[in-house]
This record gives structure tokens, C-alpha cells and sequence, in this order.
């Protein structure tokens, strides 16, 4: 097991093709499940109910639990002792929050993918980092939302760490001018998630008639659509509104999840989600959860490497999606490229960027 990661570190990120993945993918996988069939008496139970086998030859055979059970059960494979950090998710209420517990090895390994993955759009160098979002939401060192830990993840990436908002979500116009000033000849790097984005720093901007102006960078953002897609506000509009108020940026959303924190699939040049060598998805049917072929729109599953202290290496999500193509993206990146339209009807909502109350 403490060789399963080393092994993708040294692959190219976006590179290699989908077959040569696949395999490796595979292998690193039937491993985990090992792995959590012996650690996890939860994961041990589901597996049996569900007769499924632990070592499969194809990605697609791959054993899956669904995401929900993660607010349902307490799923991990350390022992208490060994909790280094716990994660949740947004919800509806307290007690309909997903629970991921990391230990100490596992939330390193997070943070160096991560970076290995976003470093592929921003470059290796440390650029100056405004972040779109209060100090508050980090001020618990041993417990993180969802939109806490996407903070917490990405400021590796970043210096001199600026956030652009106060405790009311308000703007802080002084930190905002004080930031850009010093890094006028600089490329910027913006992080926040979707929704608190749009309604506390574009929107604000643009009643007041107001707009930052930035000579030269780049924006991260994710989670939240299903809040704008209600004010029919989709990604294009997103992205135009970003350019208008904020200036020179490239924008790039990317999907995630905190129950396999550190995997992230960004958005090209050209609109379209990418699998890194680290994880990949399927798509399943609805209502018979076959693997559909490329084109075809269903249910996403989400396979990683990643999750160790957790049983959270493979996971039907409630998000519909479909894959595009594979290994021929515009861009160049190989893998599968691929969509997500929001979550299935009359599932929760949710969101990494929470309801700010």
C-alpha cells in the first residue's frame, strides 16, 4: 500500500492515454478495496450484501458505494487514535452532512495531488493567491466544510494569501487594493467557490458599478451551480460576467467532491471537464446502473487512488454527467473529457460552497 501513489506521481498528469491509465487505474484499485474490506467492517458489510468481488479486470467491474452513505455511516479505515482532520460536506442541516476522516499521511497526500493536478494550469511557481472568501472559514484546524478544506487545499498553490471579503461577506475593498497594488506586475491567482463568487464579489461589483480591473489572471472556481442555474445563470454567463468585473482572467471551473477530497477534474481551454492519471469516471444508467458508452448521460461514478483512510476510492454520485470523447480533446489533455449537467431530481441539494448563513 505505501508504494500504491508513488507509482502515479512520476506519470505525466495529463498524457497518457485512457487504456494505458486504465490498467494501472485497475490494479492500484483492486488494491484499495482489499484494503478497505479489511480496515472498514462498514465497507466489508456493504461489499457482501451487494456480492461484490474485490478484484476485478476492468475499471468498469469496480465495486461502488453511493454517496449518500457517507451521511449515513461513520466510514473509515483508521482507527480512531489515527484522525488527523475530519472533512463534511454542505447539506440541508447539521445532521445531513457527509463525514470524511483523513489521517495525517492521507491529507498530505491530498494536498500534493492537488497541487500536482492544478500546477498543470497554473505553472509550478507560487503565485500571489486572493481568496474569495472570509478568514473565518478556516479558523477550526481539526474540523473543515467542504469549502474550508477547497481553501485550505489550494492555498499550497498560492503566497501571500488575501482574502477578499470580510466576516459578513462584505467586500474588504482596502485588502482587495492593498493586494493588487503590490502584485500590479504579477499574474494573480483567484480562488472561490461558484456561488459565493457571483453573490458576494461579482455582483456586488456590478450594481455599484465597480470593477477590479486585474491586469493578468487566472480564476479557480467550483461547486454551487444548482444555486445559480435557479437565477439562470450558467457557466458562459459565469465566465462572461468574471471578465467584465474582475478584467484579464482565465477562468476555470473544475468538479469535485469533499468525499474524495484532493481529486479534481478542471475545465479546459475549450469548456470540457478532464480526468487527471490519478482518477476517471463512469457513466451508469439510472435506473439500471449499467456502464453507458461515451455520449450517453446518466449517473457519474468517480474512481481514485487517493482515499486510503476512507472507503472512498470509488463513488456513485447523485450528479448526472456524460463523457465526450476520450484521449482527442482540442486542448491536447488525454483521458476522458466530459460534462456535468447538476444533480439528479429530488436529490438534496448540495454544494462545496454551503449556504452562508
Amino acid at each position: 500500500m505505501d508504494d500504491l501513489l508513488s507509482s502515479f506521481y512520476s506519470l505525466p498528469v495529463f498524457d497518457l492515454k485512457h487504456d494505458e491509465k486504465r490498467i494501472l487505474l485497475n490494479n492500484a484499485l483492486n488494491q484499495l478495496n482489499i484494503h478497505h474490506y479489511n480496515n472498514c467492517k462498514e465497507y466489508r458489510n456493504l461489499i457482501n450484501a451487494m456480492s461484490f468481488k474485490l478484484e476485478v479486470s476492468d475499471c468498469q467491474q469496480q465495486p461502488y458505494i453511493v454517496a449518500r452513505l457517507f451521511k449515513m455511516l461513520e466510514l473509515k479505515s483508521i482507527s480512531s487514535d489515527n484522525i488527523f482532520k475530519r472533512l463534511y460536506s454542505s447539506g440541508t442541516s447539521s445532521e445531513n452532512v457527509s463525514n470524511i476522516f483523513l489521517d495525517g499521511q492521507s491529507a498530505k497526500e491530498q494536498s500534493k495531488v492537488l497541487s500536482k493536478i492544478l500546477q498543470e494550469f497554473t505553472g509550478k511557481q507560487r503565485l500571489p493567491m486572493l481568496l474569495i472568501d472570509s478568514p473565518d472559514i478556516i479558523k477550526n484546524k481539526k474540523s473543515f466544510s467542504a469549502r474550508g478544506a477547497g481553501i485550505k487545499g489550494l492555498s499550497f498553490l498560492g503566497r501571500d494569501h488575501t482574502y477578499a471579503l470580510n466576516s459578513d461577506m462584505s467586500i474588504n475593498y482596502k485588502a482587495i487594493d492593498d493586494f493588487l497594488v503590490k502584485h500590479s506586475n504579477q499574474t494573480i491567482l483567484i480562488f472561490g467557490f461558484t456561488f459565493m463568487i457571483w453573490k458576494y464579489l461579482v455582483q456586488p461589483l456590478k450594481e455599484q458599478g465597480q470593477s477590479l480591473n486585474i491586469a493578468n489572471s487566472i480564476l479557480f472556481h467550483s461547486g454551487g451551480w444548482k444555486k445559480l442555474q435557479t437565477q439562470s445563470v450558467d457557466n458562459h454567463t459565469f465566465k462572461q460576467f468574471c471578465y467584465d468585473i474582475l478584467g484579464n482572467t482565465r477562468v476555470h471551473n473544475f468538479y469535485g467532491m469533499v468525499e474524495q477530497t484532493g481529486t479534481v477534474y478542471v475545465e479546459c481551454e475549450h469548456g470540457f471537464l478532464h480526468t487527471p492519471v490519478f482518477s476517471d469516471i463512469l457513466i451508469r444508467d439510472i435506473q439500471t446502473y449499467r456502464v453507458l458508452d461515451n455520449g450517453e448521460k446518466g449517473l457519474i461514478q468517480l474512481l481514485s487512488v487517493l482515499p486510503r483512510s476512507y472507503p472512498g476510492h470509488s463513488i456513485l454520485t447523485e450528479d448526472l454527467g456524460r463523457i465526450i470523447g476520450t484521449d482527442n480533446c482540442s486542448c491536447g489533455r488525454k483521458g476522458h473529457y466530459f460534462h456535468v449537467y447538476g444533480r439528479l431530481p429530488q436529490s438534496e441539494t448540495r454544494g462545496c460552497s454551503d449556504t452562508y448563513q
